[in-house]
């Protein structure tokens, strides 16, 4: 179990960008997985999480899933190409495939329609695992705001359409998430972990991936924080001043900066608001901004209408900056990676290691050379 000074330090680190970045893009690609791929990297993800887990436990292994390199060097290890948005719900369907039927962990959701089976799921591997309500609401609750966070709040133009949670008999969860930018060309990774995402509206994620977007919305940055509270405010004041400056702002407004020739950052409402929703919001009286995205019926265009608001009003500015954190390479998603050994062959050796290692010391010296006789000659020390 890590400290409390553990986890603060680990997502200053991750808010930080101290695990580094690079600059490409993760390219969108659609098809599908070769089936005789899938099954083979679905027999190398059941060796490989039992490994982990054996050594490690539920916890750190849910943990290392929601680390963008730990995972991407996961999905390599399973022989897909790491350098597109397959890597995301290739890797997350072979890990459901592989955990299927364990006690103390499991895979749910997915791409598409199996996303929104989630809750769903959720409860059947409540009632199979012998998992409490309380457990089994926490974690749909979990599922359900992780996904209104990426959709509503964090507004940078791409919309959800994978959603995996990974969860263990203690509690503990990583959520997997990828986005679909508008033009279809691009695809942005969300990771989360129970561990460190604290608040889910305040810096949660341990990583976000993808091309940097310009004019990103971001509430949940930690400069967004006197935005939420305004947002908050409005809401429980009453939503018909707020309907008031949407109706300015769609009309068009101009100034008198403008009318000399200036420059003036233009504020843009949605075209649509769910006033409903706002209207069930301010009949709640949300304590704070998780309360009011938790409502029902308050998702981006609400959202986007109390930050402008709250600018327009009190002068008090949300973050525009995108959260993207890391992104990866271009390439391909329906061939492995070149290799010399057969994936049913690592698989088979993966398995019999982690049977020896409970053995004698000697059987277990022997396993470890075997598994180094597999890696190219300059690198076996």
């Amino acid at each position: 179990m890590e400290s409390a000074t553990d986890v603060a330090y680990e997502r200053a680190a991750y808010r930080n960008g101290e695990f580094g970045r690079s600059i490409t893009d993760l390219q969108l690609h659609n098809g599908t997985v070769p089936r005789w791929l899938f099954n083979r990297m679905v027999k190398l993800a059941g060796p490989i999480s039992s490994a982990a887990i054996d050594g490690l436990g539920t916890e750190r292994f849910l943990r290392l899933l929601a680390d963008p390199f730990w995972f991407q060097a996961l999905s390599a290890a399973l022989g897909f190409d790491p350098c597109s948005s397959g890597t995301t719900t290739v890797t997350c369907g072979a890990l459901r495939n592989a955990l299927r039927g364990r006690k103390d962990i499991a895979v749910v959701g997915g791409k598409g329609r199996l996303s929104l089976r989630t809750p769903e799921q959720i409860a059947e591997m409540a009632d199979l695992n012998d998992l409490s309500e309380d457990m089994e609401a926490r974690l749909v609750y979990a599922s359900r705001m992780c996904a209104k966070v990426d959709n509503a709040a964090v507004q940078d133009g791409y919309r959800l359409y994978h959603h995996a949670l990974m969860f263990d008999d203690l509690g503990n969860w990583t959520v997997v998430q990828q986005g679909m930018l508008e033009n279809g060309r691009l695809a942005r990774r969300y990771q989360w972990s129970s561990g460190t995402a604290g608040k889910f509206v305040e810096e949660p994620h341990t990583a976000i991936l993808g091309a940097e977007a310009a004019g990103a919305l971001d509430m949940t940055a930690s400069a967004s924080g006197d935005s939420r509270k305004v947002a908050v405010d409005l809401v429980n004041d009453g939503i018909e001043h707020v309907r008031s400056e949407v109706v300015v702002l769609t009309k068009g407004q101009t100034t008198i900066d403008e009318w000399a020739g200036g420059s003036v950052k233009k504020l843009y409402m949605p075209r649509t608001v769910n006033w409903a929703g706002l209207q069930k919001a301010y009949e709640h009286q949300p304590r704070d901004y998780e309360e009011l995205l938790a409502v029902r019926g308050v998702g981006a265009s609400a959202v986007r209408a109390l930050a402008l608001s709250g600018e327009l009003l009190y002068d008090c500015s949300p973050s525009w900056k995108d959260p993207v954190k890391y992104s990866f390479a271009v390439g391909g998603s329906r061939a492995p990676m070149p290799t010399d050994r057969s994936l049913d062959g690592a698989a088979e050796l993966i398995e019999e290691g982690i049977w020896t290692a409970r053995l004698r010391k000697r059987e277990k010296v022997e396993t470890i050379q075997r598994l180094r006789s597999m890696l190219p000659p300059e690198m076996r020390g």
